[in-house]
């Protein structure tokens, strides 16, 4: 028996490679019933690099924190747009919006299992040649560490970019 598919973490770069690969998380979100919990992961700034920029820790939390509200104002967009494509509302798909700290594919793993997430979609740009061989960098990390169905999403080969507007 099949489990059943009641929520699935949609992880996103922000790209318009990865808003294709929303509208196939919508898609199987309304087939199954299921929540989305849309996740983009920011990588933290070293160390020496706040060093240098004088950043202190109260700048670092109030930046990081207002950083994570133009995010998710940012991923509710994207959200909206997509509708125009689904035909159907996804901000009622939509249980939570992280936008987190971290090395992408740790987060992403985290994330999944942290919300109970039952699969995870991702997008994917290979390009060229190697586009067989190589799924990027995050999806195949994503892919050959967890135990959870991973749905990976390639920008069909005639597009070279999600057009919002004219798909």
């Amino acid at each position: 028996m099949i489990p059943e598919i009641k929520k699935l973490l949609y992880a996103t770069d922000l790209s318009k490679n990865s808003s294709y690969a929303f509208l196939y998380a919508t898609d199987l979100a309304r087939r199954h019933d299921a929540g989305i919990v849309i996740l983009h992961a920011i990588e933290p700034i070293p160390r020496y690099v706040e060093a240098e920029a004088g950043i202190t820790v109260e700048m670092k939390r109030k930046q990081q924190d207002e950083i994570v509200e133009d995010m998710k104002k940012l991923l509710l967009g994207f959200c909206k747009k997509g509708e125009a494509q689904i035909e159907s509302p996804c901000v009622g798909l939509v249980f939570k919006i992280l936008v987190l700290r971290g090395y992408a594919p740790e987060e992403i793993l985290n994330a999944a299992d942290k919300e109970g997430c039952d699969v995870i979609v991702l997008g994917t740009h290979g390009k060229g040649f190697l586009s067989h061989t190589f799924l990027g960098s995050v999806s195949s990390a994503v892919l050959n560490r967890t135990r959870k169905p991973v749905f990976i999403i390639p920008l069909p080969a005639e597009k070279t970019a999600t057009d919002w507007d004219g798909m």
